[in-house]
């Protein structure tokens, strides 16, 4: 069982690998940082299975997650993510994950995760699955529903107080690019300042 472990943190992936290897030993684990070297590993090596982090600096792990399922369907992701459930569970399972926790999860739900989406399953938890249900037939989105994966990207950078001029460089576009996102994000949010933005944001857990 080949795992590739995608987390900015080595201390986080460290730990991962050990809880991993211990629980089942036939895995064979690799390690990136960042969106960069994941999409290197991938490419240059056959993984069964990708464990990602959802938050990464530079593109993170949407971009990867998008890239995957454009290059290698087949491969399943399980998705890690320091964010609420409720905030981000169905937009990764929606983009093509396969299961989705959060990172306080308890050691044994981790490998328990890992051997349902081995096993051609899917990972979620009983409240995830009520929102999916419920999703069925609704036309209406929320306002953070509307965001694109990259605006999302950028609205969680905006709200950490990064400068237009960082989240250029770290996304590698162009600083009219983001003030694009920007003025996007104030429409699809339905706010018309910065303040307003950074309220929406802390009151539905975007951070």
């Amino acid at each position: 069982m080949r795992i590739l472990l995608v987390d900015d943190h080595a201390v986080i992936r460290k730990g991962l690998a050990r809880l991993i290897a211990d629980e089942i030993s036939a895995a064979v684990i690799g390690e990136a940082g960042s969106a960069a070297e994941a999409l290197t590993e991938l490419a240059l090596q056959k993984w069964e299975l990708l464990i990602l982090d959802i938050f990464m600096p530079g593109s993170g792990g949407l971009t990867v997650l998008d890239e995957v399922r454009r290059l290698y369907p087949e491969l399943p992701v399980l998705v890690l993510s320091s964010a609420p459930e409720e905030q981000m569970a169905v937009r990764v399972l929606k983009a093509g994950a396969r299961g989705y926790l959060n990172k306080q999860c308890a050691p044994e739900e981790l490998v328990s995760a890992i051997r349902k989406v081995m096993a051609h399953g899917r990972y979620i938890s009983a409240a995830t699955a009520e929102r999916l249900a419920g999703d069925v037939g609704r036309t209406e989105k929320t306002p953070q529903e509307e965001l694109s994966d990259r605006e999302y990207t950028v609205l969680r950078m905006l709200v950490a107080g990064r400068s237009i001029k960082d989240i250029a460089a770290e996304l590698n576009v162009s600083p009219k690019t983001v003030s694009t996102f920007h003025t996007r994000i104030w429409h699809k949010l339905r706010v018309t300042n910065d303040a307003d933005m950074v309220r929406y944001a802390l009151e539905h857990d975007i951070f």
